[in-house]
């Protein structure tokens, strides 16, 4: 590839993938037009697309072409309907996906938008000035483990190595320094024993490494509370596969949306962004998906690439268009607007405001 060319593998997904991952292109399409940027598309398959036109949730092809990228752009994976089959279902290919990519760190920023704060199931002055970004392991634990099932006797295996716990735990420590310096390590240390490893993991580097953050431990039955009642003490939080997905899913109640959050998910190879809701595939084809998560996650993989002015363009025109009220009905039950609205307002913003 030439000099600041970047190719960007497409994974429309199955149910409202298709739609959000459309506004994110739109919005992509702005930006280099108003910045010059050189971002090139590929289009592949993956979960019940897949399914259906290959008969397999990632074919090798996506996984050939997905190697060959600087990143992967994904909108959302899972449909009922393909999950007949046990042997191979679209959530198969998503874990897959994440394996070979050696995506093992998400990060999902969690941020109250304050005009948005009354849509919050939150209290107004619990939630406000809320801004914490979740780092949830996502190669490991109890998702990957061996699993058994029959109609009387089931088991899911969770196993964590050192080594697996103390990669996310630099890269989340190494961030804590551009924030507060405060990390909150959250596990079941009183119970499991891969959270008493995580425990000693992360308190064995905090020690050697990062004297200078300040670590708080917590387990997840309090940390699921202390989320509700008092938000606003977290500025990074740090935990395992399950932990977070559950964590970053009742975030949403936060934010008034989980249409609103964006997600990265780095390791070893070519980083993935993703919105963190599912495929709502009750809503496909409606066109009343946020597409805002979606676009924010193509922010993110901005900031990666180090193109800031594209980035900081897609947070402001989020920002103008939240303000504006310009906004699905997960927002604003009255609104009219669909989402490729809100893809046209964002990207016409851009074109007006950054040139």
């Amino acid at each position: 590839m030439k000099n600041n060319e970047y190719l960007i593998t497409v994974l429309k997904g199955d149910g409202i993938g298709p739609e959000v991952i459309d506004e994110s292109l739109k919005v992509l399409n702005a930006i280099c037009n108003v910045f010059n940027y050189n971002l090139k598309f590929q289009y592949e398959y993956i979960g019940g697309n897949a399914i259906e036109k290959f008969g397999i949730s990632l074919p090798k092809k996506t996984i050939d072409n997905s190697l060959k990228s600087n990143a992967i752009l994904l909108g959302s994976i899972g449909d009922p309907k393909y999950n007949i089959n046990c042997n191979d279902t679209p959530e198969n290919g998503l874990l897959k996906l994440r394996s070979v990519m050696g995506t093992y760190c998400n990060i999902r920023p969690i941020k109250i938008y304050n005009n948005l704060a009354e849509k919050s199931c939150i209290k107004h002055n619990l939630i406000k000035n809320v801004d914490f970004i979740i780092y949830r392991e996502l190669t490991g634990g109890i998702y990957f483990g061996e699993k058994k099932y029959d109609k009387e006797y089931a088991y899911d295996t969770c196993t964590y190595t050192y080594n697996e716990i103390e990669r996310i735990s630099h890269i989340a420590f190494r961030n804590a320094f551009k924030r507060k310096k405060q990390i909150t390590l959250i596990d079941k240390a009183n119970v499991l024993s891969t959270s008493k490893l995580w425990r000693n993991v992360v308190s064995n580097i905090a020690e050697k490494y990062y004297s200078d953050i300040k670590v708080n431990y917590m387990f997840i039955d309090n940390a699921a509370m202390q989320m509700i009642i008092n938000p606003q003490q977290f500025d990074i939080i740090l935990t395992d596969n399950m932990f977070g997905d559950i964590l970053s899913d009742e975030a949403s109640a936060l934010v008034g949306s989980l249409g609103l959050l964006p997600s990265s998910s780095i390791g070893n190879n070519i980083a993935i962004y993703e919105p963190v809701h599912g495929s709502y595939p009750e809503a496909a084809g409606k066109n009343i998906a946020n597409p805002i998560g979606s676009i924010l996650s193509a922010a993110m993989m901005l900031y990666d690439f180090k193109l800031y002015k594209g980035y900081n363009a897609i947070l402001s025109s989020v920002q103008n268009s939240i303000d504006n009220n310009i906004v699905t009905q997960d927002i604003n039950s009255n609104s009219s607007y669909m989402t490729y609205d809100i893809g046209d307002y964002i990207s016409n913003y851009i074109i007006n405001n950054f040139k």
